[in-house]
């Protein structure tokens, strides 16, 4: 079997790396859920444990990281409640991204919390607040490295690696084909429609990236962090038939207008952008096919179940795209 990058990242790694900053461990290290990235627990002796997080190879360059670096930091010396980077080191050789052997990581304080209820209306408004409060941060300029959330990179690029890698079953390349091709011509004619400002973005802003404490989020992993629409960070938090939506909408947007504008255009983006992530995340399963921990905890992809049911959700999508948009009440 061809090793892995992270077949090398044994304990021992990880508790040197941590070490290698000032840090004395007491041996203790827990893996937390992370697949994208590989991230720990670390028992710190006589203190608070460490979150460790080391970055995939080859992923992100070093400009881009310490790019999403430089945002969470901003936003913390605002007091947005999000958890950024420690900084290493000082003076000169102060930073928030650290080397070990092959890997570059990270370290973080631990924040404990739980997914937000989101069908209490009283959280929508808080986490429309301090959306509105990021919003207002990542407006003010985009990023120069990281990237833009856009149809080539989510939809056409997904497309192409997963029929050129052969991810889809002889009989359904044809279905797929087709349909992917009408999805990604109605997606090219959706977002030149829609004039809106290009921003800082979370990126990823699902309820298991905002941890839930004290009456308040805390917004965690801007490891997706990209330049896009500000709706983007708003339609994770929607669930639930039309109905629901639009009033779940209305209470995250309410608190959010109070900190930042919203172009209330951009809700034609919503289901083009659930599409675009749809798409990417079947192939980003599938780039990361050969990383062992996938296969172990998606055991469900790459059946022809799992593509068979692709091809019907991207079906629904293709019509959900012409529906009308949200509207806020």
């Amino acid at each position: 079997m061809q090793s892995h990058p992270y077949d090398s990242l044994t304990p021992d790694t990880v508790l040197d790396a941590v070490e290698s900053q000032g840090y004395l461990s007491d041996a203790r290290i827990l893996a937390l859920n992370s697949y994208e990235n590989r991230v720990y627990q670390v028992g710190i002796d006589g203190a608070e444990p460490l979150i460790a997080k080391f970055y995939r190879p080859e992923r992100w360059s070093e400009a881009q990281i310490l790019e999403e670096h430089t945002f969470t930091q901003a936003l913390a010396e605002l007091e947005i409640p999000v958890v950024p980077p420690l900084t290493l080191g000082a003076g000169d050789t102060a930073t928030t991204l650290a080397h070990w052997q092959q890997f570059r990581f990270s370290l973080y304080p631990r924040k404990g919390g739980q997914a937000p209820e989101l069908d209490n209306a009283d959280n929508l408004l808080i986490l429309g607040r301090f959306l509105g409060r990021i919003h207002a941060a990542g407006q003010s300029r985009t990023f120069d490295h990281r990237p833009e959330l856009d149809v080539q990179s989510f939809a056409i690029d997904s497309y192409r690696f997963l029929l050129d890698r052969q991810f889809i079953p002889g009989e359904l390349i044809t279905a797929y084909r087709s349909l992917c091709e009408d999805l990604i011509d109605k997606l090219q004619q959706i977002f030149p429609r829609i004039d809106y400002r290009r921003i800082r973005l979370h990126g990823d802003c699902h309820p298991g990236n905002i941890l839930w404490r004290d009456q308040a989020p805390h917004f965690v992993d801007f490891d997706d962090a990209r330049n896009g629409p500000a709706v983007q960070d708003l339609w994770m938090l929607l669930s639930g038939d039309r109905q629901q939506q639009t009033l779940q909408l209305s209470e995250v947007l309410e608190g959010y207008r109070q900190f930042c504008d919203f172009n209330t255009a951009e809700l034609a983006l919503i289901e083009a952008l659930r599409t675009l992530r749809i798409m990417h995340y079947a192939a980003w399963l599938a780039r990361r096919w050969e990383d062992p921990a996938f296969p172990h905890n998606f055991p469900w992809f790459n059946t022809q179940r799992y593509w068979a049911e692709h091809i019907l959700e991207l079906r629904e999508q293709l019509a959900a795209m012409d529906e009308p948009a949200l509207a806020v009440l």
